[in-house]
């Protein structure tokens, strides 16, 4: 069965970054787009990052743009956020979703989701 799995997850303090993965099992990768999405405690799953699947596009929300980079590789069926300028308001939990379009996941439709990794900013 398909599995995505998130890691890469922690405390980190306000200014400092992170790098998140997301390795992919029982699906054709390279045939997905891919995207990154997070909740924080008492609020909805938010859009964050997003790639097709041969990253030649990449679209980002507003409030992570410029700090934010998502990348992939498709020879490790595996997709990346690396997360810089960390701020309090980026603690959530982070889970990535795998699509066969880009347009799906930027409005927050997923075939697959993974589990989910936390992200704490905090001094």
């Amino acid at each position: 069965q398909v599995q995505l799995v998130e890691s890469g997850g922690g405390l980190v303090q306000p200014g400092g970054s992170l790098r998140l993965s997301c390795a992919a099992s029982g699906l054709t990768f390279s045939s997905y787009a891919m995207g990154w999405f997070r909740q924080a405690p008492g609020k909805e799953r938010e859009f964050v990052a997003a790639i097709s699947w041969s990253a030649s596009r990449t679209y980002y929300a507003d409030s992570v743009k410029d700090r934010f980079t998502i990348s992939r590789d498709n020879a490790k069926n595996t997709v990346y956020l690396q997360m810089n300028r960390l701020k309090p308001e980026d603690t959530a939990v982070y889970y990535c979703a795998a699509n066969l379009g880009t347009n799906g996941l930027r409005i927050g439709v997923g075939d697959y989701w993974g589990q989910g990794t936390q992200v704490t900013v905090s001094s």
